[in-house]
Parts: structure tokens; C-alpha cells; sequence
């Protein structure tokens, strides 16, 4: 819904908006402020009305402390009231407003019913209102850049995303956004957002065939477009289609879109009803994907910033979270796939590997024997129940289950040489040097450059 204006006012709120005009002018601040009040009862979508109320409510308590400051009753309330009545809500912001016109649960109110309401420029008013009172609070300002984004405003959202980048510049979802909006930017300049389709943007469809075989790599992510534009199309008739969501899903795979490949295979899995389990691990692969992604990306700032940098300490913190993100992301999707097919012993493989990276040893251990049934995994099962012994102290039966893994390999590939070096590191922390040095022998024998086997090899000998 847009905005009113001053001269789109009916008569009587007119005159109310004219005494209010006059009242800020001679600084008789709670006047202007009641007649604004009721020009806005009737006409919530007169924003300059709102602009000068706010104006008017900051110099009125200008130097006065808000002891009430940071919660409201009111807030919560309005909070309550979003979905049943936001024009209700939307009042009810103003009230809040009226004595801490900076109100953080005021303004948040009067943005989520604007928003509900459709009133675009109130709710960016609302943020802007706490953005001019705090111009380096990111949260205030990634809200801001989203709200101008989902709206079109893709100019602001790119200003905005540049101002969190100044504040943070480790901020990679701000990079991202940015990035996005510029390129929305560039789409809406070049007449992209508005065309059916990218031969409507070149005269000759002749010419536009020849180009498209000519740049078919350097035009991919045209051509990926171009093609989620047409399955779309095709959706719109067939919105139960399966194979079309997966196809979608697929292209911005293809792309990099990670974040609408997402949103697409959950469709499809939405119209699959969740029983395509190549869905399933599609979806589990590509969350995990961003999370790794998410993990590259600070590492290669903190390798450009160093680690001397003010903002490293933070991004090492978010590193170590998502590291663990991962981790628990991985053990959640092998816990699933073991309910959905309780017999595979693969899949209970998967589960105990993924407890034990995970430091579940106890819970790791029975997951482990039953895989050890299936020939294709047994000799890495056996492998991680040694290291879930080692990791409960049962250092006896982890010598058996590696002395047992190794025995199973006829040559000293890589599963064999991991397995004998642990083996080795658990008889030298038994102090077995001997046993211990034996096995780093047998490396040494094939692969001099493994691990640090040359160096506890040729040590062993010019300590003798």
C-alpha cells in the first residue's frame, strides 16, 4: 500500500496537520505531538506525518532519562496483537513511542506492522529511526539492507550492506547481500527484471541463438536463468511436479546458488512428502555445504587480515562454531538415515563414525560391531572401534581391533598404513617401544614420507 500524501489528507486532518506544523515551529512539542497523534489514528499511511511526530517526540524528551528504557509492557502486548489486528499493533508501536521515541521494542513493533500492514516506508522508517540513533548496530543495519532487498530496492540494500562492511568487515553474509543487491542493480539497469525472457532483450532472435551457442560458458549463469525461468513457468501448471522442482533445484546447484537450490529441493521434498530419500541427502549435503563454505570463508580472510587482527579473535570463534556445527549436522543426518533404513550396515557405519568424531564412544561402539557384519566396511569399523577404545582407555582391545584390521589388508595401502601407525602410537603411549617401533618399521619399509615415521625410525637407531 503506498504512502499518503499532505495534499491527499482530507480537509479536517489537514488543518490538524497544519496546527501541528506550527506547534514544532514554536517548540510547543507535546501539542504538536497530540495532534499528530490523531492525523495518524485516521491516516496511518501518512509517513511525513510520522516523520515530524517522531521529530517532534526526540526534542520533547531531549535529556530525559527513560527509566522504562529497553522493555514495555505495551511492546509485548503489540507483539501479541501482529497477527490479529497489525493496524492495532501499528497504534500501539506509537504509544510506546511517545515517551522513548528510540525504543528498540517500539520501533521493531512499528516495523512488523507496517510490514504486515504493506506500509514499506513506515517499516524502513522504523528501522532508519534506530539506525540514526545507533549507526554502527549491524543487526539494526542487516535488517534495514533485507527489508530494502525483498522490496526491490536493491540501490539502498547495496548502500546499506556497504555501511555493515565499514562497521565489520568480516561481515560475509554483508559481502554476500552486497554482492546480491549489486547485481540485482545491474539486472534491473539493463531491463533484465522486466523482460519474459533473454531474447526479448535482443531484437534479432537469430542473433540472439548464435550468441548463445558463441558465449554458451561465459553466459552460463544467463543461461541458467533463462532455463529456471521457463521450469518455472512450467511449475506455475504443474506445481505437483516433482521432476520440475528437482530440475529447478538442480540449475541453482549448477550455479552456486546454494541458497535457492535449498529452498527448491525442500519444495521438491515437500512434493515428494519427504519419502525421496535422494532428497533427503540432497538437502543434508547442501546445508553442509554452506556451513564448510562458511568455515573457507573466514579462513581465507583470517589468512588475508592475520591474526593480529582486532576482529580475528571473533572470527576464529565463529570457525570453531560452525566446526562444530558441522559435526553435529553430520551426526543428525547419519542418526536419520539409520531410522529410515535400520537394517543397511553401511548407514550404521556412517552413525558410529560420526559419534566417534564426535567423542560418543560409548554410543559408537555397538553401531560399530554390527557394521563390522558388512565386508565392504568392516575394516574401517574395526579401525574406528579401536580409536573408541582408545578413547575410553581400553587400550587392550584397541590393540586387537587394529592388530585385527591390519591383518585383514594384504598390502600397505593407505587404510593399512593409517591403521599400523595408530597401532604403533598406541604401543609407544603403552611405553611397548619395541612393539611400537615394529610398526612405524613396516611404514618405513614403503612410504618414507608418512606422517613422522622416518624420524622415530632413524631416531631409533642413534639413540642405541
Amino acid at each position: 500500500m503506498s504512502i499518503k500524501t499532505e495534499k491527499e489528507l482530507p480537509d479536517n486532518l489537514r488543518a490538524l496537520w497544519l496546527k501541528a506544523i506550527t506547534a514544532v515551529e514554536l517548540h510547543n512539542y507535546a501539542y504538536a505531538i497530540s495532534l499528530l497523534q490523531a492525523v495518524l489514528k485516521d491516516c496511518p499511511e501518512f509517513l511525513d506525518g510520522r516523520k515530524i511526530l517522531r521529530r517532534a517526540q526526540i526534542a520533547a524528551t531531549k535529556g530525559k532519562k527513560n527509566l522504562f528504557s529497553g522493555f514495555s509492557a505495551q511492546a509485548l502486548k503489540g507483539g501479541q496483537l501482529l497477527k490479529k489486528d497489525p493496524a492495532a499493533a501499528l497504534e500501539l508501536a506509537e504509544k510506546v513511542l511517545e515517551n522513548d521515541p528510540r525504543s528498540s521494542q517500539g520501533n521493531h513493533l512499528l516495523k512488523e506492522a507496517a510490514v504486515a500492514l504493506k506500509y514499506y516506508e513506515t517499516a524502513v522508517f522504523a528501522l532508519q529511526t534506530l539506525v540514526d540513533a545507533d549507526p554502527k548496530d549491524t543487526k539494526v543495519l542487516h535488517e534495514l539492507g533485507d527489508l530494502y532487498f525483498e522490496n526491490g530496492d536493491s540501490d539502498k540494500a547495496s548502500a546499506t550492506y556497504s555501511k555493515i562492511l565499514e562497521v565489520n568487515p568480516a561481515d560475509l553474509i554483508a559481502a554476500k547481500r552486497s554482492k546480491d543487491a549489486a547485481a540485482a542493480t545491474t539486472m534491473k539497469s539493463g531491463g533484465w527484471d522486466s523482460a519474459k525472457d533473454y531474447r526479448d532483450l535482443i531484437k534479432n532472435k537469430d542473433e540472439a541463438a548464435a550468441l548463445e551457442q558463441k558465449n554458451r560458458v561465459v553466459k552460463s549463469d544467463e543461461i541458467i536463468a533463462e532455463q529456471v525461468e521457463e521450469l518455472r513457468h512450467q511449475l506455475e501448471l504443474h506445481p505437483e511436479s516433482l521432476d520440475l522442482a528437482r530440475r529447478i533445484a538442480g540449475l541453482y546447484e549448477q550455479g552456486d546458488d546454494l541458497e535457492d537450490a535449498l529452498a527448491w529441493y525442500n519444495y521438491a521434498n515437500e512434493v515428494a512428502k519427504g519419502a525421496d530419500g535422494w532428497l533427503l541427502r540432497k538437502i543434508s549435503d547442501i546445508q553442509l555445504k554452506q556451513v564448510e563454505d562458511g568455515i573457507k570463508q573466514r579462513r581465507e580472510w583470517l589468512e588475508l587480515a592475520g591474526e593480529e587482527h582486532e576482529e580475528s579473535p571473533r572470527v576464529l570463534q565463529e570457525i570453531e562454531e560452525l566446526q562444530q556445527q558441522k559435526i553435529e549436522m553430520k551426526l543428525d543426518e547419519s542418526r536419520k538415515r539409520v531410522e529410515r533404513n535400520p537394517t543397511d550396515l553401511v548407514f550404521k557405519y556412517e552413525l558410529g563414525e560420526q559419534l566417534m568424531f564426535a567423542g560418543h564412544f560409548t554410543e559408537a561402539i555397538p553401531e560399530l560391531q554390527k557394521a563390522k557384519q558388512n565386508p565392504n566396511v568392516r575394516v574401517k569399523a574395526m579401525k574406528d572401534l579401536g580409536q573408541c577404545y582408545v578413547g575410553k582407555a581400553m587400550f587392550d582391545l584397541a590393540v586387537k581391533q587394529f592388530d585385527q584390521a591390519a591383518s585383514e589388508l594384504m598390502s600397505m595401502d593407505a587404510v593399512k598404513k593409517e591403521i599400523v601407525y595408530r597401532l604403533g602410537l598406541l604401543y609407544d603411549r603403552m611405553e611397548q617401544r619395541e612393539k611400537a617401533l615394529d610398526c612405524f618399521k613396516q611404514i618405513y619399509e614403503v612410504d618414507y614420507g608418512y606422517e613422522d615415521v622416518a624420524q622415530r625410525v632413524e631416531q631409533s637407531y642413534t639413540s642405541e
